[in-house]
């Protein structure tokens, strides 16, 4: 698990937990989830990336402003923020590719706030 460094109330993140669950959508062999498990992915990632986005900006924030790692977070963070804008599509496949962004954006996420935080040390 990864310490927040928003202070002492920052949650750990379990990130092995979080791209588990985008795994669930995202590998080679994953199969199709019934509707019902779909809603709950989805509500899941949304989860994870309302908790990722405040670490990575917590992560680059002490970063220099021109420090490319810290400029790649932030547009990730941009991007993640706008995925959580958006609404699934009325069909399976549209739920399910809009799952799928979502889940990339989780990995992503998980991987700045692993890089970041090794920056940092």
């Amino acid at each position: 698990m990864t310490q927040r460094t928003g202070g002492p109330e920052a949650l750990p993140l379990d990130l092995e937990t979080m791209r588990g669950t985008a795994r669930r959508l995202l590998a080679e062999d994953a199969e199709l989830p019934t509707a019902g498990e779909l809603e709950t992915l989805t509500l899941t990632l949304r989860g994870h990336m309302m908790l990722l986005v405040p670490a990575v900006e917590d992560a680059a924030r002490p970063l220099p402003e021109a420090d490319v790692p810290r400029a790649c977070a932030l547009a990730c963070v941009g991007e993640a923020r706008m995925r959580l804008g958006m609404e699934p599509g009325p069909t399976l496949p549209a739920a399910v590719a809009h799952a799928q962004r979502l889940g990339r954006s989780v990995n992503a996420l998980c991987d700045h706030v692993e890089n970041l935080d090794g920056a940092q040390r």
